[in-house]
């Protein structure tokens, strides 16, 4: 994207907070450009798009620790307005020379805040004198910069926002940009359009022409590009997107690492040849398992599979001898969760944190600074189909991430089965549409059960079903008991070995949606 296309949006510098991407993404639904940057970014890059307003981050550090980040006092003196979340109101505070200082009990999870005036900031005009919020800080402010005002407490008394006099710089201790927080997205509206002055102008269709012409001019006139289709909605798109600009010079490679849900790779095939891509089909499923023979630490298991991917890619690739270009379709909450936007690695995606060091061709990931619902949105944009699109997420590494312990062909054979089932009975139930992600899990735990009287030592299969609008946070579905339990009985009477079925309920945070 060119600088005269970023200019007057909102730049949100991140401290490491999990949430950064959501926050970006929130902007971008009021159709405003936002771009994230490292917290350490010098203020001439901060500042080079002329950005309407800057929001910063959460983290996980302590504004008074050792080597604690901060930022340039210069960006507090009231020419941008700047709103700091979680870790940046207490790094506006402390920066402008008030006091934080470790909270006796700390704040965690849904907190109701009352305001105070309840005009005291743009954000909260018209909304109730008191709200829940989302929470998640050790840290307090317990005594404001000179000229600064609290308008907002919770209910340990604690200070939950405040704004310098000008209200062009104000802090909220919680999260606005997470959806457990009431009203969340209405501050964020009042700080962007009332405070920042901001104008929505930022539209993916627009985004698509920037795309197709950035790719143009990426691509050498000659030069041949290599994506590797993993039969998901992301790489599916960016393909479709790029096959648009370079016509045959794409040459897709679908590989079938072993890791696939069950029939999957013939129905892709089968899709991929209707959006007339050019691909080659290379079966590695023998590889893929060799090279994971023994590996049960999640980490290796993904960086194993991105080392893979990437050498299949190359040995099929050196009959090309023009391609130049390996085609992803990496997108932000990949980035994110690999640490490569400047916060903690989650875990590695196969297509960022599992890319080997080396390679012979150079990244196109044209997708990387959009969201997952964002990805969908484009897709008919290409006239990709609707009911391709609208597929449950699924892992580049497939069900090597949700199977848990040595992975073994049997093993793999006993979770597609499992997963085939369930989905089936979420779909017979008129419930897949309404549920972001559903899928089975084999646990590397054994039990004691009986069948026809004889005493059965099985597998475990744990379902797990959750709702999301972006990947960043995620709460489980409250499913019928009708359909867990015709699934559980299903799963043991139908697939061989397994004696056990269990149900996740748990949401992000604290765990991921994938269990490795």
């Amino acid at each position: 994207m060119k600088d005269q296309e970023k200019s007057g949006g909102i730049v949100i510098l991140d401290f490491g907070s999990q949430y950064t991407q959501l926050i970006a993404r929130r902007v971008r639904e009021f159709e405003v450009y936002s771009e994230i940057l490292p917290w350490n970014s010098p203020m001439e890059r901060v500042f080079e798009s002329r950005p309407r307003g800057i929001i910063l981050s959460g983290g996980p550090r302590s504004t008074v620790g050792p080597d604690a980040p901060g930022i340039d006092p210069s960006m507090l003196d009231g020419r941008v307005p700047v709103l700091g979340i979680c870790y940046g109101m207490q790094l506006i505070a402390h920066t402008l020379g008030g006091r934080v200082e470790r909270g006796k009990l700390g704040e965690y999870g849904r907190t109701r805040v009352t305001f105070d005036p309840p005009d005291a900031s743009a954000m909260i005009k018209g909304l109730p004198g008191s709200i829940d919020v989302w929470m998640s800080h050790w840290d307090e402010v317990v005594s404001l910069p000179a000229g600064a005002s609290r308008f907002a407490s919770s209910e340990s008394g604690a200070c939950a926002a405040f704004s310098m006099a000008d209200g062009r710089v104000q802090g909220l201790q919680f999260h606005p940009e997470v959806q457990s927080t009431e009203h969340g997205c209405e501050m964020l509206s009042g700080f962007v359009f009332d405070i920042c002055g901001a104008t929505a102008n930022w539209r993916l269709g627009d985004w698509v022409g920037r795309a197709m012409r950035g790719i143009s001019d990426a691509v050498g006139a000659g030069d041949r590009v290599v994506c590797g289709l993993s039969g998901g909605v992301d790489s599916t798109v960016a393909a479709v997107l790029v096959s648009k600009v370079l016509g045959d010079r794409l040459e897709c490679i679908f590989v079938d690492h072993g890791f696939m849900r069950k029939d999957e790779p013939a129905q892709v095939l089968d899709m991929y040849g209707r959006l007339n891509l050019r691909v080659r089909h290379v079966e590695a499923s023998g590889r893929f398992l060799e090279a994971l023979s023994g590996v049960t630490n999640p980490e290796r298991k993904r960086k194993i599979i991105g080392e893979q991917f990437i050498r299949v890619f190359e040995d099929e690739a050196r009959g090309l001898a023009d391609a130049k270009w390996l085609l992803q379709g990496t997108i932000y909450p990949d980035v994110i969760e690999s640490g490569s936007a400047g916060g903690d690695v989650i875990k590695s995606h196969h297509n960022v944190g599992g890319l080997p060091e080396k390679m012979n061709m150079k990244l196109l990931e044209p997708l990387r600074e959009l969201f997952k619902d964002e990805v969908r949105r484009i897709g008919p944009m290409l006239n990709i189909p609707e009911h391709f699109l609208k597929r449950h997420p699924f892992p580049g590494p497939g069900l090597a991430v949700r199977c848990i312990g040595p992975l073994e062909r049997e093993r793999l054979d006993t979770l597609r089965e499992a997963d085939a089932i369930f989905v089936s009975e979420i779909r017979s139930a008129g419930l897949y549409d309404s549920i972001w992600q559903a899928f089975c899990v084999l646990l590397p735990v054994r039990s004691v059960g009986v069948a026809g009287d004889v005493r059965t030592y099985g597998e475990t299969v744990a379902l797990r079903a959750v709702s999301s609008l972006d990947a960043m946070t995620a709460e489980s579905v409250r499913l019928p008991w009708e359909v867990i339990d015709r699934t559980a009985r299903r799963i043991c009477g139908e697939v061989p070995g397994v004696g056990r079925v269990v149900m996740d309920v748990t949401g992000k945070p604290p765990s991921t949606i994938e269990w490795e």
